[in-house]
């Protein structure tokens, strides 16, 4: 299966539950910039506990590994963090579900979603603030270079379309300046 197929066989699900989300990580700034590899989709969902067994259904057992509903709930009403993996298990692929929970920055980024057609397939992803934002706040976690690698290309490719006034506001608030200096 081709692997922006496998990107839909979530989405898609997304798409048909009306569910707000939003493509961020690798995915996302394959998007705004060059493709590289990637093992996995980040995806950032609002759903309520009411829809949690809806939410499930749509998830075949035979075809998806989905968690259990009380590992949802717990995960959903958590204020910060709240995550979930669910595996297609014909071809391995995973989605790193993150619940949005109280998060501002997340309900921004959910409000300011992109309706793009990637390859055929209709997909929102999260603005390109947001995306460099997370991958200055992975960077300066972990120091993994793959991060402002990925921030560059963003620039190169989608520099016409990055508001830099709301960037450099994010970059001030969350305290990511220095690691901001590693991609200019």
């Amino acid at each position: 299966m081709q692997g922006h197929k496998l990107f839909q066989i979530f989405t898609g699900k997304f798409n048909v539950l009306k569910t707000p989300y939003m493509v961020t990580g690798s995915v996302a700034s394959i998007v705004y910039g060059e493709p590289r590899l990637t093992h996995d989709i980040d995806i950032v969902i609002t759903i309520p506990v009411s829809l949690i067994e809806k939410f499930q259904h749509s998830f075949p057992k035979d075809e998806f590994y989905f968690p259990p509903v009380e590992v949802l709930k717990n995960e959903i009403l958590r204020d910060n963090r709240g995550h979930c993996n669910i595996i297609h298990n014909s071809s391995g692929f995973k989605a790193d579900i993150y619940f949005a929970g109280n998060n501002d920055f997340q309900h921004w980024a959910l409000e300011n979603v992109r309706n793009i057609d990637f390859r055929g397939e209709a997909m929102l992803i999260a603005p390109v603030e947001y995306v460099i934002t997370k991958k200055l706040e992975f960077y300066k976690e972990g120091k993994a270079q793959k991060h402002i690698k990925d921030i560059k290309s963003m620039l190169e490719n989608s520099r016409e379309i990055i508001n830099f006034d709301l960037l450099n506001k994010f970059i001030t608030k969350f305290g990511l300046v220095e690691e901001w200096k590693l991609c200019n």
